[in-house]
């Protein structure tokens, strides 16, 4: 049997994160998606080891994977720790994945300080943070939260199976989806571990980096409609050309967030007729839009859509704008975000280094229900959603003594407040 020195070490993180990464969809790639096989396979592993750190465990009507060990009286607030367990498709094996492994081993870690603690501890692997299968992100921290939207249940997955049909084959029954939600008054606040998902801590050569927020992002559906003709017929003076407006709409908007705060991407461009010899008369494309507050990206937005209108009518093209996503940024919490600040503190980094969240995380459906704070850890090159994820374990060692420390700051704290 494992000793309890080897399940709270970054190596046996690691390792853990190698066999969670065997919990696959495709055989020659990771991808664990929404209520398929492979996430409850994944359970299957996590949910042992969870026992084995002395949480009770259980699973959520939202699939979520959860366990709860009591503080100093049964039935406390909990403080929950925790991140995802699904992928996208071509994944590496330490977005979400690490964050959850290392919650479950500060659990272990703090095995004889949990009759000292104000509040229970509880870990979450939540499911489909990344929308994969179904177009709707963060479903399992939303159902948690109790922002649930019933108009879900609808949703089809590329082969047409319904998100009600899938989670009954999960084992799930759709109609006790609100029994996942979490009241405010029976939680602490939240805090996650989690890959940077960019280079700024390995530039910088330090570990870990405080979360100050988690960016607000929108996302739009860009038509540029023009008139398909044909290509040898049709002189360049009369020529409406879809496809020739999009590319300047995609390098103005490279040019235009690049000098700002900002991120913003075209990440998909369809054409139609699509033909060789055809002017093409139409063309779609996706924009994604991200900045550290709601008030750079709402004036991003009103400079690249104003931009976009007057770059398409000096071609005679019309644009059509459609929001498909909009979410707010969520600031973490002052308080926990100190406490956070604490435990990289205690790795002994005397001046951390702090930083916004250019990616998406359960945090920004979290924080509707309790306060929120992230640590970060630094991750090759800023490389993540890709097979070529990695960590080094002198990281991942400072980040499980720093989420050890933050937790018994947050402690702290709460004692001093009772």
């Amino acid at each position: 049997m494992t000793s309890l020195v080897d399940r709270t070490s970054a190596a046996t993180v690691l390792a853990r994160c190698d066999a969670l990464a065997v919990c696959s969809e495709h055989p020659e790639h990771l991808d664990r998606a929404h209520l398929t096989p492979a996430l409850a396979a994944a359970h299957r592993l996590v949910e042992p080891w969870m026992a084995e750190a002395g949480l009770r465990t259980w699973r959520d009507q939202a699939g979520n994977l959860c366990g709860r060990v009591e503080g100093r009286e049964p039935g406390l607030p909990a403080l929950l720790l925790g991140s995802h367990l699904d992928t996208v498709p071509d994944a590496g094996r330490y977005d979400g994945m690490l964050g959850v492994l290392l919650a479950v081993a500060v659990v272990e870690r703090l095995r004889d300080r949990w009759a000292d603690l104000p509040f229970a501890l509880e870990v979450v692997g939540f499911t489909d943070e990344e929308g994969s299968r179904f177009g709707s992100a963060l479903m399992g921290s939303r159902a948690l939260a109790g922002t649930w939207d019933d108009a879900w249940w609808d949703r089809r997955d590329a082969d047409g199976v319904t998100l009600a049909d899938a989670a009954r084959a999960f084992g799930l029954d759709p109609d006790l989806v609100g029994t996942a939600a979490r009241r405010r008054e029976d939680l602490v606040g939240y805090l996650e571990a989690h890959i940077e998902q960019g280079p700024h801590l390995e530039e910088a050569d330090r570990s870990l980096g405080v979360v100050t927020t988690i960016a607000g992002a929108e996302r739009f559906v860009v038509e540029v409609v023009g008139e398909a003709r044909h290509a040898g017929g049709t002189p360049y003076a009369r020529r409406r050309d879809a496809l020739v407006g999009a590319a300047e709409v995609i390098t103005f908007v490279e040019r235009t967030a690049r000098a700002s705060g900002a991120i913003a991407t075209v990440g998909r461009i369809d054409v139609e007729p699509g033909a060789v010899n055809v002017v093409p008369g139409r063309a779609v494309m996706t924009l994604d839009l991200r900045a550290a507050t709601d008030a750079e990206r709402d004036a991003m937005r009103a400079t690249l859509l104003a931009g976009i209108e007057e770059l398409c009518a000096a071609r005679g093209l019309t644009v059509h704008v459609t929001t498909t996503h909009a979410a707010p940024a969520t600031p973490c919490a002052p308080w926990l975000r100190d406490a956070v600040r604490a435990g990289v503190v205690a790795t002994g980094d005397a001046a951390p280094i702090e930083l916004w969240s250019r990616a998406g995380h359960d945090g920004m459906a979290v924080a509707a229900v309790t306060d929120v704070a992230m640590l970060f850890v630094r991750c090759h090159d800023g490389i993540s959603h890709h097979p070529d994820e990695a960590v080094r374990e002198v990281d991942v060692a400072a980040a499980l003594d720093a989420f050890t420390a933050a937790v018994l700051a947050v402690a702290d704290d709460v004692a001093a407040r009772a």
